[in-house]
């Protein structure tokens, strides 16, 4: 962690390439300067002109030292992301930290950033003829081959009902619609509605309960046993008690905030409408995440994501900013420019108020210091000698270059007394 924060330190920020090529134009530029400057009071400043002129060229060089210039910003960034590291926020790099300023929508991944992404077995729906006890120990033997959170809410729920689980045969999963295997000699399918219509299995019977079920923020999934819909299993994840204040807060500065979800279109307007959020992608297949993300940025967005899984890792890589949740998986982690320690959404409400006062000290390094110059130079060519007699000595002008640069610093140092806002559950 301590290097992943030193080697952000030291990277530079898109703002500090464009001051680098200024000052690459600037200091020639100020030589020019200066050499015409001696040659002015050479020939046309009172005598001694030598020098005069001589103090003159050495008074521009000393003053216009393009110390403050490139100090502006890297001292900025280093107190910055200094300062998310404080509040457990690794960000990873400075173009990571200028680009969050400009966010101005959030995807938010249902599962695990929005919810607890800890799911667990609420209701047990059968058809008629059909035992609720059978159906759940058919569809719990068969998610037992699954790695998928729901399907270990399942498993979860049959074994605190001491139901005793089967061996899957021929397990097979169909990323984005489900499972399906042969369990004690009975073909199972475990899925959505599309999965289902794909097998030919009629699901008419059941489409009321699925309704219900979803209206109340659950994701209902079917099964099938044997070519047949015989019920439905639901289950449940809870959400986060901080997300809905976060989500406010995200709105507050200014940011769109969008869910993104595999589940159903019911069930995922039923959460969002939980944490306030209106805009839905729901029955996302994993593989698309990264699409819904591109589709976000043509509409002349700058788009920042939040997830934790295996499958959000395309879509945070895509994204103007990738948030991963600490909590999550590493390939997310790896995949991402900012890693929230935490796994709160709060932090990135805070990555963002960071970002945004990092960026304002910045800028006000660098009209401080381009200020400085436009008065200091003009000053140190001797502008002011015809009308008040003023000249600067080459120890004052070394006085001034160093309190520029002291400036800038102190400047800077202010953002350690930037305080988070205070989010309640």
């Amino acid at each position: 962690m301590i290097r992943m924060v030193k080697d952000a330190q030291g990277s530079k920020a898109p703002i500090q390439r464009v001051v680098d090529t200024v000052s690459a134009y600037f200091v020639p530029a100020v030589m020019i300067l200066a050499i015409l400057a001696f040659i002015a009071w050479y020939n046309f400043g009172p005598e001694p002109r030598l020098v005069y002129a001589t103090i003159v060229f050495v008074t521009t060089l000393i003053i216009a030292c393009p110390c403050a210039l490139g100090l502006a910003t890297p001292t900025s960034l280093t107190v910055g992301i200094g300062k998310g590291a404080e509040n457990g926020i690794l960000i990873r790099s400075g173009d990571a930290l200028q680009a969050s300023e400009k966010l101005n929508a959030i995807i938010l991944d249902k599962t695990g950033t929005i919810t607890k992404g800890e799911p667990a077995l609420t209701d047990v729906v059968v058809t008629q003829g059909n035992a609720e006890t059978e159906v759940l120990r058919l569809t719990a033997s068969l998610e037992r081959g699954s790695e998928h959170p729901l399907g270990e809410a399942i498993v979860k729920g049959a074994e605190a009902r001491s139901l005793k689980l089967s061996e899957t045969e021929e397990f097979a999963a169909i990323p984005g619609h489900g499972v399906s295997g042969r369990i004690d000699g009975r073909e199972v399918l475990f899925g959505n509605a599309k999965l289902m219509r794909d097998r030919g299995i009629a699901i008419e019977t059941l489409q009321t309960d699925w309704e219900r079920l979803a209206e109340e923020g659950k994701t209902p999934m079917y099964v099938g046993i044997d070519g047949k819909a015989v019920g439905l299993v639901a289950v449940a994840d809870t959400v986060k008690p901080d997300s809905k204040a976060a989500i406010d807060a995200l709105k507050a500065l200014g940011i769109e905030v969008v869910m993104l979800t595999g589940d159903n279109e019911r069930t995922g307007r039923a959460i969002a409408r939980l944490v306030g959020i209106e805009r839905v992608l729901a029955e996302v297949l994993p593989n698309d995440k990264a699409h819904e993300v591109q589709k976000l940025q043509l509409e002349g967005k700058a788009v920042g994501m939040v997830g934790d899984g295996v499958n959000d890792a395309p879509a945070l890589a895509q994204a103007d900013v990738g948030f991963a949740i600490g909590t999550g998986t590493d390939v997310a982690i790896e995949a991402s420019d900012v890693t929230l320690i935490k796994g709160s959404l709060v932090g990135v409400v805070t990555a963002i108020e960071i970002s945004r006062a990092t960026m304002r000290n910045v800028r006000q390094n660098l009209w401080g210091a381009f200020g400085y110059n436009s008065l200091g130079i003009p000053v140190a060519m001797g502008v002011l000698y015809p009308f008040i007699g003023l000249l600067l000595s080459p120890l004052i002008a070394a006085a001034a270059m160093a309190f520029s640069s002291l400036t800038v610093i102190t400047n800077a140092n202010r953002l350690r007394l930037f305080q988070p806002r205070r989010i309640a559950s």
